[in-house]
């Protein structure tokens, strides 16, 4: 069925079991490359096969022109688990000046809401897509993020930095999104039709460069085993019959290997619907999952005038070498590390260097 985000308000015994699916492919018909991706046509056939009495919620990641992109991860973990606030409070929905697909898309509450996650997507050059990779970085709020921004003042670091060495930020750092399930299915073509007989691209000169002994996977599902672990790391379960590849078009142009060849290859596709199978009776015999104690859904953020027009105030001292007091970028820039003192942050270092 459809899903209704209203019953995520209910009681777990009240609400209907819920799956997302994600297809995590970078393409869409609607610009270049004009051809919608094979993760879309498994999406949707996936959201088919599933009981008719769950809710099934969706969603495609693709490029699309003008669309809102998935922001970069400002990496603010790595200053302070406490500055990375759960969920991400680095963007915001319908900005104008950082448009934000996560946050347009509502994707912090709807895997929130969700019991059960199916991540679809392609293998590209030994990795998962752009999309995929920049959602999961975004996500890592999900594993033991600040669920409460004022005890930061929005994004203050040095508060930051001093909560995460309290009593209280022990028991504020949860993990948000723990004890769901995720299914991850992969698939890829191996160099379709460019590999020649030894196993190394065809069109290569330098031959020695390439050993076909030493690429990096044995088992192709790997090339997802970041996205895997991450989950795991945080409390969602990913078993291992739910973590899944098949190969499609190997040997053939990627022009004859599109959405429409794939669904004809019977042994890819016998591959994809008992992944399918695994998901559904999995997840069923699991049950609904009871919400974390800080939920995503129904998450209203806060107003920030006063606390950004500090972070503002802040930013435009440390452009003129007036660095807070004992804070990280005083100390480095006493130690000749910290380079950055200049009134044009926009600016980049080769910008810089070429004036």
């Amino acid at each position: 069925m459809k899903p209704n985000d209203d019953n995520a308000a209910l009681p777990v015994n009240e609400r209907p079991f819920r799956v997302l699916i994600i297809s995590g492919s970078d393409r869409r018909q609607y610009n270049c490359p004009g051809v919608d991706s094979k993760s879309r046509t498994l999406m949707l056939q996936m959201a088919e096969m599933l009981p008719a009495d769950w809710e099934i919620d969706y969603e495609d990641l693709g490029n699309v022109y003008s669309r809102a992109r998935i922001q970069s991860c400002n990496a603010c973990v790595s200053t302070s688990m406490a500055l990375c606030v759960w969920p991400c409070n680095c963007y915001e929905k319908n900005s104008s000046s950082e448009p934000d697909l996560l946050w347009d898309l509502d994707m912090y509450a709807r895997l929130d809401m969700a019991d059960a996650w199916a991540i679809i997507g392609p293998i590209n050059w030994y990795g998962p897509t752009s999309n995929l990779k920049l959602m999961f970085d975004r996500l890592v709020c999900m594993n033991g993020g600040n669920p409460d921004e004022n005890t930061i003042e929005h994004k203050d670091p040095e508060k930051a930095m001093a909560l995460e060495h309290t009593e209280q930020w022990q028991h504020m750092s949860q993990n948000h999104l723990e004890g769901r399930t995720a299914g991850f299915f992969c698939y890829g073509d191996e160099g379709a039709d460019e590999m020649d007989a030894t196993g190394r691209p065809k069109i290569l000169r330098h031959k020695q460069y390439f050993d076909p002994e030493a690429e990096p996977f044995e088992n192709e599902r790997d090339a997802y085993a970041p996205f895997v672990w991450q989950c795991r790391y945080g409390g969602v379960e990913v078993p291992d019959k739910l973590w899944a590849h098949a190969t499609t078009g190997k040997g053939q142009k990627y022009s004859d290997n599109q959405a429409e060849d794939m669904v004809q290859e019977d042994q890819f596709m016998q591959v994809f619907k008992q992944w399918v199978l695994e998901f559904t009776l999995f997840v069923a015999e699991k049950g609904k999952v009871p919400p974390n104690q800080y939920r995503a859904y129904g998450y209203q953020r806060p107003k920030n005038y006063l606390k950004e027009l500090k972070t503002g105030i802040r930013e435009w001292r440390l452009r003129f070498g007036l660095e807070p007091k004992n804070s990280s970028p005083q100390i480095q820039k006493e130690l000749g590390l910290n380079q950055d003192t200049t009134l044009r942050p926009h600016k980049s270092e080769g910008e810089k260097l070429r004036e």
